[in-house]
């Protein structure tokens, strides 16, 4: 590594604890590209560190945040999860990741078993995949009726309105891949055996059919992107950015400053 290449700044950066750490995991010797995730990885833990401050004020002020992750398969939206709670007090946060309907469920009001999964006070809960799987998933998949989706489209933005109401920090987010990207993701997730478990028969069609979850996607956005609710659209072909744009965006709409 030649010196003068870099700037003072960025040797204290390869210098740093995090940076040395860096260097010696990489299997390749290409400074450059250890330099461009070193800088990922100190604002990453500048901004979890801010997280931890999160936490405490929804801890110390009894207040309930919810955080949605939506997204094509494959876009990084448990990566993302991963990277916010790294550092936070597990007691005080939950990650849901709900399974298909049991018999009685599908027999419920809709939205009840995410009901059952809403925060107490001082608690944080992430949605990995949640309510809007019916705005997209199901209607896509053919797991749900066209009268089933059409209820849950006129009744979303009431039932989210009734859950700010009700104090609840209400913060979603849609990761954004294109059709290419999606196709590297799977090949890379078939291919490696600690990974297999992840796809499942839904992720197997998804390429198929792409246009289809696009033209309820893009609906989806117009009849629920609201003024209490808006969605965060990240772009999330590259999970570094995607992951800081998530946290900062948390870090900025989440008032425990």
């Amino acid at each position: 590594m030649k010196k003068d290449k870099y700037t003072k700044e960025e040797m204290d950066l390869f210098n740093s604890i995090i940076g040395l750490h860096t260097l010696l995991k990489r299997k390749n010797n290409n400074p450059d590209k250890a330099l461009e995730e070193i800088k990922y990885l100190t604002v990453l833990r500048e901004k979890q560190e801010e997280l931890i401050k999160l936490q405490n004020w929804v801890i110390d002020n009894d207040e309930k945040v919810v955080i949605l992750f939506e997204g094509r398969d494959a876009a990084g939206k448990g990566g993302a999860i991963r990277r916010i709670t790294e550092y936070i007090n597990p007691r005080h946060f939950r990650k849901v990741a709900l399974n298909k309907p049991t018999e009685d469920e599908s027999k419920q009001w809709f939205f009840q078993r995410y009901i059952n999964q809403l925060p107490k006070p001082g608690e944080i809960v992430f949605f990995d995949r949640s309510w809007y799987n019916r705005a997209v998933v199901e209607p896509v998949n053919g797991f749900c009726t066209e009268k089933e989706y059409e209820t849950f489209m006129r009744h979303v933005n009431d039932f989210e309105r009734m859950l700010i109401d009700a104090n609840i920090h209400l913060v979603k987010f849609y990761f954004s891949i294109n059709k290419e990207e999606q196709a590297i993701r799977f090949k890379d997730i078939k291919s490696n055996p600690l990974k297999r478990w992840k796809m499942t028969p839904v992720d197997e069609r998804a390429q198929e059919l792409w246009d289809e979850y696009t033209k309820y996607k893009e609906r989806m956005f117009e009849a629920t992107h609201t003024e209490i609710a808006p969605w965060l659209i990240i772009h999330a072909n590259n999970k570094s950015s995607a992951r800081l744009k998530a946290v900062s965006h948390l870090l900025e709409v989440v008032p425990y400053k």
